[in-house]
């Protein structure tokens, strides 16, 4: 089935072309310039390195995780690799499985990562070895989601695999169609207790049981609407969140909503369009939307906290949550920071020219990015 970004600016966006050259009069308006920050809070850099070369044009929204000793990358060409948090330095490297394509998953002593060619692997997190290798049926680019008694993955022709911890024999299956046309992405699976979410590229966000793939409930974030394939893309891409008792997930041309976990039942939604995913502290949801616009939102009801215009169509990371702070990636290598209270921009810090596609990670004061061209860095906010 054929796979394709939005095309027009989003396609040009993933493949990392110069928009300081394109204008209005391409179709497309370039990322809004940035203006001097008076900073109001202290980010300090406590080192930058090269991890590999990165996802390149492959469209990959690549991100690091933090499993509270070691800083865990993927990387198209260099493996998945474990980074001292403190110094970056590698503590080890495993390069047993090619393209690697997705942003590691782990759980207890298991990292997981899935290839551009199909293949799951399954790595001790404590040493580097290699546990286990194993396939699926197409590509994976979503984070898979690992637990003690399954690793869910979810390959790019909408298959969702629950796999063995111990071996990676299969489990179970569950299947859905994808739409002809969707973005360049796939929402990576959560597991909360015996459950995991898998969102989907036709807007429905499914529940199943982590034992057997059975479906709880499934319940629509966005209906997909229009006359062509193009008008209908209702993709839900980015990581979706829950407090214990909601889910809140966002798609692209639909809405951000707010579901209960139990029931699926919906609770509120709101017209927003994104690319990415949500972010939740303290009662608050925040979410860059598709023109660039980081909004903040209520998490009882959906009403608008605040909203920040100054990063138009610089196509914004999911953004993530460090203390009373927001920090978001652009298309220039700038992670942005903004106050959680109301969005007033805070600092900004660069890691080099390339895009940030995946989410920036948090791990207490410390904040992680990783860039397409493999350049990954690390910030202290405050303090």
């Amino acid at each position: 089935m054929r796979r394709v970004a939005l095309a027009a600016c989003v396609a040009l966006a993933l493949t990392g072309c110069d928009w300081l050259k394109m204008s209005s009069r391409d179709g497309v308006e370039p990322p809004a310039e940035l203006t001097e920050v008076a900073p109001t809070i202290a980010v300090t850099r406590i080192w930058e390195r090269n991890a590999g070369e990165g996802a390149g044009r492959a469209g990959l929204r690549l991100s690091p995780a933090f499993d509270g000793e070691r800083l865990l990358i993927s990387d198209v060409s260099a493996g998945v690799l474990a980074l001292d948090p403190g110094n970056g330095r590698t503590l080890w490297a495993n390069r047993d499985a090619g393209g690697v394509s997705s942003s590691p998953g782990f759980d207890r002593d298991l990292v997981v990562a899935g290839t551009l060619e199909g293949e799951v692997i399954a790595i001790s997190r404590s040493t580097g070895a290699t546990v286990w290798k194993t396939r699926v049926t197409s590509e994976v680019i979503a984070r898979p989601a690992v637990s003690a008694s399954a690793v869910v993955v979810r390959s790019n022709d909408g298959r969702v695999f629950g796999l063995d911890p111990a071996d990676g024999r299969r489990k179970w299956v569950f299947d859905r169609s994808v739409p002809l046309l969707s973005l360049r992405g796939n929402a990576p699976p959560l597991i909360v207790g015996n459950t995991v979410l898998v969102p989907f590229d036709n807007g429905r966000l499914f529940a199943l049981d982590l034992d057997q793939g059975t479906v709880l409930w499934e319940q629509a974030i966005a209906q997909p609407e229009g006359r062509t394939e193009l008008e209908r893309m209702v993709d839900i891409d980015g990581p979706v969140q829950t407090d214990g008792s909601l889910v809140f997930a966002a798609t692209y041309r639909g809405q951000v909503a707010a579901v209960s976990l139990e029931s699926g039942r919906p609770l509120w939604n709101r017209d927003v369009s994104a690319f990415g995913g949500v972010a939740k502290s303290d009662g608050v949801v925040v979410l860059a939307d598709a023109t660039g616009t980081v909004l903040a939102l209520d998490a009882r009801n959906g009403s608008a906290l605040w909203s920040q215009k100054a990063l138009a169509n610089r196509f914004l990371s999911t953004p993530a949550v460090v203390g009373r702070h927001v920090a978001v990636g652009d298309l220039e290598g700038w992670v942005h920071f903004l106050a959680l209270d109301d969005g007033a921009l805070a600092s900004r810090v660069r890691l080099g020219k390339a895009p940030i596609r995946g989410e920036p990670v948090v791990a207490g004061d410390v904040v992680y990015v990783q860039s397409t061209e493999g350049r990954v860095g690390a910030w202290r906010v405050g303090g």
